[in-house]
């Protein structure tokens, strides 16, 4: 589903994605782990758009991507969440998720709300509430939501355990893992390796913008030197 081939991305002169290579198929997860500064969130904002890059080519089901607007690949079937969630604060949850499906007007949105009801039952209940008046967990649950009224092929995911205490850390990973289950294909950037790898079918290794391995989650979760360097064991 997604092509990356030796991409590179800057800010100014300041090279931050020197040749990423990496590819994820239809109805994987795929999980990107590194410490703070090796490139992850630059990279999902090169493929969804927001970040330009500098060389390489980004395919999205055997299509060149990477010269297209942040929009058009939103219609094409990549939805992000982004680090930190970034809800629209002063508005209720009932239009951040009415905003998910801008590109979809005039469609009838009241299946996409009771999935999402379904996947997140308290959000329904602060259905006129506004979004920054939501928890920290109750607020991720909305930036998911939102992604998915867009009706995504491609979900990507930034830290989507940050700040969250565990229980909440675990329901979210459920759903995740439940997204997969519907045939959702995701790309998850994860800082909670252990959590991330458990999940994943396949990883990858970032450090210092390159790929420094890549292989089965369960793989990558037995090499010494992730075992070292982000599980802690």
């Amino acid at each position: 589903m997604l092509s990356i081939e030796n991409v590179t991305s800057a800010y100014g002169r300041i090279e931050v994605l020197h040749g990423v290579t990496l590819h994820v198929e239809v109805g994987e997860i795929v999980t990107l782990i590194g410490a703070n500064g090796a490139g992850k969130t630059t990279l999902l904002h090169a493929i969804s758009g927001v970040q330009p890059i500098t060389g390489g080519t980004i395919k999205f089901a055997g299509m060149p991507i990477e010269k297209r607007p942040a929009h058009a690949r939103v219609a094409f079937g990549i939805s992000q969440v982004p680090e930190g969630r970034q809800l629209f604060a002063p508005l209720s949850v009932k239009d951040n998720l009415r905003l998910g499906a801008w590109l979809r007007r005039g469609a009838d949105l009241k299946s996409d709300i009771a999935r999402i009801c379904a996947l997140f039952p308290m959000l329904e209940s602060m259905w006129e509430k506004p979004a920054g008046a939501l928890s920290g967990g109750q607020q991720q649950m909305l930036a998911i939501g939102r992604a998915l009224m867009a009706k995504p092929r491609l979900l990507l995911l930034d830290e989507p355990s940050m700040g969250l205490a565990p229980n909440m850390v675990d329901h979210v990973l459920s759903v995740i893992r439940a997204l997969k289950d519907d045939g959702l294909t995701i790309l998850l950037v994860e800082q909670n390796a252990p959590a991330a790898l458990a999940i994943a079918d396949r990883a990858y290794v970032l450090e210092t913008g390159r790929v420094a391995l890549s292989g089965t989650a369960a793989d990558i979760k037995a090499d010494r030197r992730v075992r070292e360097a982000y599980l802690g064991l």
